[in-house]
């Protein structure tokens, strides 16, 4: 429970836990020793000066009292001026805000004296001013202020405070050199997720040099897996081509007939299926990664498919204005926006596809009026080799069922992701290819 309500304050960054983590005991330790070690010593010790005080001025109205003639020199060994016969002061005492130690003054003084009528501690930054009723007048002693209370009381914190900060700063910059090598590993691990490789020498403490190596035997073993499964697949496929191209030339040179052409569609789906292997196998890790504007792939993919005599039609949605180009692999978003509309042909009649402008990303909105995927099997269907034949008309189309794994795997490289649903007007499927700007 108590989790729940301190974690939105708390920082999110590593930085910023570890700084809370080192300032909040310095500022508990501040409060305790001002409140309870400060505070107590001058309370204690202005309570004895003041009550030192106070009898040196009861002694002094004792000798006024019998009209003594040695009240002078008292009063002068004392250093305490005496003022006879004053004006009526209020009976309200005085003393700056910020002077904490005059209240004990105030307080210990009215305790000790008879008939104090006022403390004045703001007349006189250096004196204070203890005006007494003696009936038939009154009497006003004025005292040096550092004779009731400990000079400058709040200088001790002043220094703590000081120390405080400057310590806090040496801590804050020693953290910072730690947390670095913690950030540029997740860096290095973030642009590797997006097929990027930045270079990483792993520094900093022991623990953080053996997570940066590991994660760099970790890269090098995914990287040689990718070559080796794309080196296997890309031989598979060339030593398959020259047998399909063999068969090919064969039928083509054979009387034309119904069966000749069926044979002729398989080697074509045959050839469509390598392309896909290919194209799943390769990915996008050996394209270079280029600022591009959002709204050229959107009109040059629906260009395209308009000139192949397919309809296509095309929307922009949010900030229809903005068109500031986008760091992405142009091709790789095009191939991936390719098998969308390309699936949205298949199973639909009508295709739209909308790009959505937003604030930190872009949207690609692929809609069709075809029948659309079943919301339990949408996850499913965005594995590889998934043919879902009880929610798409696998009569209309063929594959393997990588069009949509490798339009997320292209997403999930640029740091988004693919995501499926209904769509509202058309009726069919609605996939969103979202990345961010």
């Amino acid at each position: 429970m108590f989790n729940k309500w301190l974690k939105p304050y708390l920082p999110r960054s590593m930085l910023g836990r570890a700084v809370a983590i080192l300032i909040v005991p310095v500022v508990l330790i501040q409060v305790v020793v001002g409140v309870v070690l400060v505070e107590r010593l001058f309370q204690n010790v202005s309570e004895q000066m003041s009550g030192a005080t106070a009898l040196e001025l009861n002694l002094l109205l004792d000798k006024m009292a019998v009209e003594a003639p040695d009240l002078p020199q008292v009063a002068s060994a004392l250093n305490i001026r005496i003022e006879r016969d004053v004006a009526p002061v209020s009976r309200v005492d005085k003393r700056r805000f910020r002077d904490i130690a005059g209240i004990t003054v105030i307080r210990v003084l009215r305790e000790n004296l008879p008939n104090v009528v006022q403390v004045d501690l703001m007349r006189d930054g250096s004196f204070a001013f203890v005006t007494v009723d003696r009936g038939a007048e009154r009497v006003t002693f004025q005292v040096l202020r550092q004779r009731l209370s400990a000079p400058n009381p709040h200088q001790l914190l002043v220094i703590m405070v000081l120390a405080s900060i400057l310590i806090t700063g040496l801590s804050i910059l020693f953290l910072r050199n730690q947390v670095k090598p913690i950030r540029r590993l997740a860096q290095a691990a973030e642009a590797f997720g997006k097929g990027e490789t930045l270079e990483l020498r792993p520094r900093g403490a022991s623990e953080v040099r053996a997570a940066g190596q590991a994660f760099l035997a970790m890269r090098s073993r995914i990287e040689r897996q990718i070559e080796q499964r794309t080196l296997m697949l890309s031989g598979v496929s060339h030593d398959l081509r020259t047998p399909l191209t063999r068969l090919k030339l064969s039928l083509s040179l054979m009387e034309q007939d119904d069966e000749i052409e069926m044979m002729q569609r398989d080697l074509d789906d045959m050839a469509e299926i390598l392309d896909e292997f290919l194209a799943f196998a390769r990915g996008d890790g050996g394209e270079e990664v280029e600022p591009v504007a959002p709204k050229q792939v959107a009109k040059q993919l629906v260009r395209n498919y308009r000139r192949n005599g397919a309809e296509v039609l095309l929307e922009f949605a949010g900030n229809t204005e903005d068109d500031t180009p986008v760091k992405m692999r142009k091709q790789a978003v095009q191939r991936a926006l390719g098998n969308l509309l390309g699936n949205a042909q298949k199973y639909g009649d009508k295709t739209r596809l909308t790009l959505y402008l937003g604030g930190g990303f872009i949207e690609y909105i692929v809609e069709d009026n075809g029948p659309g995927i079943a919301r339990n099997l949408r996850e499913t269907a965005l594995k590889p080799f998934s043919r879902l034949d009880s929610a798409r008309n696998q009569n209309r189309g063929s594959g393997v069922g990588l069009g949509l794994a490798i339009a997320a795997d292209i997403a999930r490289s640029h740091g988004g992701g693919i995501s499926l649903g209904k769509s509202g007007d058309l009726g069919g499927l609605k996939v969103s290819f979202r990345i961010p700007r």
